[in-house]
């Protein structure tokens, strides 16, 4: 299931999320325009992520989440958590659902956290800790792995 990326998981949550939203609302949450408010959480989420691969490029390491990483990186948004991309794309999801207005809309957020918490995060913490050893369980140390 490497072929499973974020970006891509992302993407088939918040169709799904789409999906759930217009044919099973349960309860809607707000009103129209308040709703709209998750669209800032989407583009928040954005930066967020585009910040964090900014770090990566800017000292030419490996983003992809399933090879082995090169350099610790620990500049950018990495100094407040160690996942900044995860976050970005769980602040998308989390604004998306703002946004479809119903609360089943969150079961795709809730979806995401669970494997990047239980799958894609621990992934790369063992290959982080083979790659860098002391350096990297310091580091873990330091700085929560969400906020």
């Amino acid at each position: 299931m490497k072929w499973l990326l974020p970006p891509i998981l992302t993407l088939i949550l918040l169709i799904a999320m789409v999906v759930l939203s217009r044919t099973v609302p349960l309860v809607w949450l707000m009103d129209t325009a308040t709703s709209r408010l998750g669209l800032f959480g989407v583009g928040a989420g954005v930066l967020l992520i585009l910040w964090g691969a900014f770090q990566f490029r800017k000292v030419r390491t490996n983003i992809h989440t399933f090879h082995d990483p090169n350099v610790l990186v620990t500049s950018g948004p990495f100094r407040f958590t160690r996942n900044p991309m995860y976050l970005g794309f769980l602040i998308i999801l989390s604004g998306a659902a703002i946004a479809n207005n119903a609360l089943i809309a969150f079961l795709p957020v809730a979806v995401f956290f669970v494997v990047a918490n239980w799958w894609y995060i621990p992934y790369e913490e063992r290959a982080a800790v083979q790659a860098f050893g002391q350096s990297y369980l310091d580091y873990k140390q330091e700085v929560r792995r969400w906020l």
